[in-house]
């Protein structure tokens, strides 16, 4: 999973991303230039400890997730198109977390001369909004083109295209995000190498002063997208301290949990992940598949070969076994099943699978 962590100057993207990933880049502002800063953070899961300390295994893997601070987004920078590198970094995330500055600082000045977080919200989204009509434009326009002189290489697929991004522009020219558009299976196969930065989920991040009040009844109401609110620099400073003593900072300020654990939460349900296990004496590992997979998608997850050669998942569910405390225990409920080709895994699985080694 990779997460692109956006917003304008000044906002506290980079707060934000030392905060989730325990850095200390220097939060100071680009001036607008391009730059990405990326981090691979371990997904905080009590599931994954217990199941270790259960199993006693060599190595214990936790579940990964990459975020990317990326700085250039500036208000009107749609309107003359964003620049290739900017783009190419945004349509390769999975979702976005959109830093949006609540925070007053008197030595930090907006960019607009004042702190208005709506209208920020408003300027991103629409950039966002433009970059996409622009490209939904340009393709309409070049499959008239073909349309006209004639090149048409398949009609089937000529028409359908026509008619989903005829749907996506009239969404764009109502200021509604493509997150919002239905699509069906074919529609979606048909957009899927096309980057649409207004498709994909969205995490807004309303960052806080230290001592700041959260702000009441404010809703975002969009598909596929969350609020969340914290004390970025409070939060930053805190992902510097030792375990023990950031547990007190979070417990003085009245922080049930870091920052990191809320967010990934947040972006598992968006992106619509979720996370499953492999349990030995060699190793314990969550593993990230979509809501939905099958057993052999799942088994793929681990090697190409358990999907190719999948026989059988031999499953019980985390729940199941903390409640019963061992494997003996829930085969003697019947808790431990053997499932095939069309089971559904489920969040917090814990499967072995069959399978058949290719031939050599």
């Amino acid at each position: 999973m990779r997460l692109g962590i956006i917003g304008l100057p000044q906002s506290g993207k980079t707060t934000v991303f030392n905060a989730l990933t325990r850095g200390n880049r220097p939060t100071t502002t680009s001036g607008g230039r391009f730059e990405v800063q990326t981090a691979v953070v371990q997904v905080p899961d009590e599931r994954v400890d217990r199941l270790s300390a259960m199993f006693r295994p060599r190595k214990t893997i936790y579940a990964q997730v990459t975020y990317a601070d990326i700085a250039g987004l500036e208000a009107e920078a749609a309107k003359s198109g964003f620049s290739g590198p900017l783009l190419n970094q945004l349509a390769g995330m999975d979702g976005f977390l959109h830093v949006v500055r609540v925070f007053e600082n008197p030595l930090v000045p907006h960019p607009s001369g004042s702190i208005d977080f709506k209208r920020d919200i408003a300027t991103v989204d629409g950039e966002l909004l433009l970059n996409d009509m622009l490209a939904v434009e340009r393709k309409l326009e070049r499959l008239d083109e073909e349309g006209k002189k004639g090149i048409i290489k398949d009609k089937g697929l000529h028409a359908q295209e026509v008619a989903v991004f005829a749907k996506l522009q009239a969404a764009l020219s109502a200021d509604k995000p493509l997150r919002e558009v239905e699509l069906t299976p074919v529609e979606e196969k048909l957009l899927a190498s096309f980057g649409l930065l207004t498709r994909k989920p969205l995490l807004l991040v309303l960052n806080l002063g230290d001592d700041q009040a959260e702000p009441q009844g404010f809703a975002y109401a969009h598909a596929r997208s969350a609020v969340v609110m914290l004390r970025g620099k409070l939060e930053m400073d805190i992902a510097q301290l030792a375990p023990e003593e950031a547990a007190d900072f979070l417990k003085e300020y009245g922080i049930a949990e870091p920052s990191l654990h809320r967010m990934i939460r947040l972006s598992y349900d968006l992106l619509g992940l979720q996370s499953f296990f492999t349990v030995g004496e060699d190793e314990v590992r969550a593993w990230t598949v979509r809501r939905g997979a099958t057993a052999p998608e799942a088994a793929g997850e681990i090697h190409t070969d358990l999907q190719k050669g999948f026989i059988r998942a031999e499953t019980y569910s985390y729940a199941d076994l903390m409640a019963l405390g061992n494997v003996h225990e829930l085969k003697s409920k019947g808790k431990l099943r053997l499932e095939g080709k069309d089971y559904v895994v489920a969040d917090g699985d814990v499967l072995n699978i069959r399978f058949s080694p290719p031939a050599k």
